[in-house]
């Protein structure tokens, strides 16, 4: 982990203040999220998004944003079946899976256009 220090906003400290409970549980799902993304990290690797391509290259960061948002989509459309029209889950995967593939499907892709996915 970097030994960089980031600066929160004084709404971060005023929100933990007032909202404790609700903070704390935050931040414990961006550590699951986290431990989540570096076990399928270790197993897919970096070109699972980058398709051997150049992150520093526009196009190829174009491209590269464009399969995540193509499985985000995947993501969403899962749970539509899921959640709105109460569809079976014939492939063993959670709407909370979902939702975490979801969160990091949005990190990376931040990652990614920040050049920062290498």
């Amino acid at each position: 982990m970097s030994t960089e220090k980031k600066q929160f906003s004084p709404e971060v400290k005023e929100f933990e203040e007032k909202f404790p409970e609700m903070s704390g549980e935050f931040k414990k799902i961006m550590y699951e999220e986290y431990d989540l993304f570096c076990k399928k990290q270790l197993n897919y690797g970096k070109s699972n998004i980058m398709l051997g391509g150049d992150v520093n290259d526009p196009e190829d960061r174009k491209l590269a944003i464009s399969g995540v948002v193509i499985r985000m989509n995947d993501k969403i459309n899962r749970l539509v079946q899921l959640v709105l029209k109460n569809g079976k889950d014939n492939v063993d995967e959670s709407i909370i899976d979902t939702f975490q593939d979801l969160c990091n499907y949005s990190i990376i892709a931040q990652m990614v256009n920040r050049q920062k996915w290498k």
